[in-house]
């Protein structure tokens, strides 16, 4: 299932009730919306002639931005990276069992270090779930 702080209302509004009922765990992928959730495309000049540049554009957007912003913010309190944000606020979701998060590069896994992670998580777990304001910033 595609789930992100950017695409959410599937997962949330048809799948998650049935996971909750059932004991059920799910494995998202796109969890960085193919690099957006990361910071690095925040123009059409930095998708254009990326692999992912046709992903891109759908959330290049107000309310992409919107998300974004709210990373950035996140991640300068925590010393994280709005990628390790994004995805310690996925793994925080009762629902998800793991993210899938594609590396394209050695340097992007090193920065994914399992005990920044977990601080960050702690730290992301309690806004997650009943966080008006990352639901205020992600929903449509």
């Amino acid at each position: 299932m595609e789930y992100n702080l950017y695409d959410r209302a599937e997962h949330e509004e048809t799948l998650e009730p049935v996971c909750i009922e059932n004991g059920l765990g799910v494995l998202s992928y796109f969890s960085l919306a193919s690099g957006f959730l990361t910071g690095k495309y925040r123009s059409a000049a930095d998708v254009a002639n990326k692999a992912r540049g046709d992903f891109v554009k759908k959330y290049l957007n107000e309310r992409g931005f919107r998300i974004l912003d709210a990373l950035d913010q996140v991640a300068k309190r925590l010393h994280a990276t709005p990628a390790q944000v994004a995805l310690a606020w996925l793994m925080a979701r009762r629902t998800v069992t793991a993210p899938i998060a594609s590396a394209t590069s050695l340097a992007q896994l090193k920065r994914a270090d399992r005990r920044d992670q977990a601080r960050i998580r702690r730290s992301v777990n309690g806004a997650s779930e009943s966080g008006e304001r990352w639901a205020r910033i992600t929903q449509p």
